[in-house]
């Protein structure tokens, strides 16, 4: 007998559903009396979801201001608090002609770090956030240039995001394709002031010179929040 109950338990045990929150039990709302009222995961399956949509990788979501080591030298420190100041001063800006944040020049100094913590920082927020691997993305949308459907689904993506955070724009070489993409892309977000986080190896001049509508575009929305690092021994990766 004693045999028997302890089956049937452990049978009833099997079947019990398991919720990612027992409080709510899923449904993201707990009743009170007639009243329901939304629970604290919301708003951490919101950020989950956002993150699920936004192409940034695990590894890059642990990206962000508290493993960010601005220690290294005035550059650095500099580069963080304009990051910092980004995303306190997002709400106010985010509708603005101004609205966007840049990390240019040499390689290492953890320009794609800060544009990341800023991502993920946003997106802990509740704003939507895609990611933008430049070289990546330029090599898919020239494989997909004969397809529409698919070429315009990639378009309206990274054109119609309430932000885009494009990594390494204009590395590599560059050919004119490229060009046309991009400022498809940037355009449409300058006359609808959608914001950009952008990190680039290339300085302030170079963007002018690779292409002057694209890079006068850029450096207007992004005003005050620009960085530009200058000097080899930035670069982490070689000198820690």
């Amino acid at each position: 007998m004693q045999n028997q109950v302890k089956s049937n338990l452990e049978e009833q045990e099997s079947y019990t559903v398991k919720y990612d929150c027992n409080k709510c039990r899923d449904t993201t709302y707990i009743l009170v009396g007639d009243e329901a009222f939304p629970c604290s995961c919301k708003e951490v399956r919101r950020a989950k979801k956002i993150l699920e949509k936004s192409g940034i990788s695990e590894e890059f979501s642990k990206k962000t201001f508290d493993n960010f080591d601005y220690s290294r030298n005035v550059q650095t420190i500099d580069s963080y608090t304009v990051a910092r100041s980004y995303v306190r001063d997002f709400d106010k800006i985010k509708n603005d002609r101004k609205n966007s944040v840049i990390f240019m020049g040499s390689v290492g100094g953890g320009k794609t770090h800060l544009s990341l913590a800023i991502a993920n920082e946003l997106m802990k927020k509740g704003v939507g956030v895609v990611y933008m691997g430049y070289r990546d993305c330029i090599i898919r949308f020239k494989q997909n240039i004969m397809d529409a459907s698919v070429y315009e689904s990639m378009m309206s993506r990274y054109k119609s995001c309430k932000v885009l955070l494009i990594d390494d724009l204009f590395k590599g070489s560059i050919t004119s394709s490229d060009l046309n993409v991009i400022f498809e892309i940037v355009n449409h977000r300058y006359f609808n002031n959608l914001p950009m986080i952008i990190s680039s190896e290339k300085r302030r001049d170079e963007l002018i010179k690779i292409d002057e509508a694209i890079g006068s575009r850029i450096l207007e929305m992004c005003g005050d929040y620009s960085v530009e690092l200058k000097g080899s021994k930035l670069n982490y990766r070689i000198y820690g």
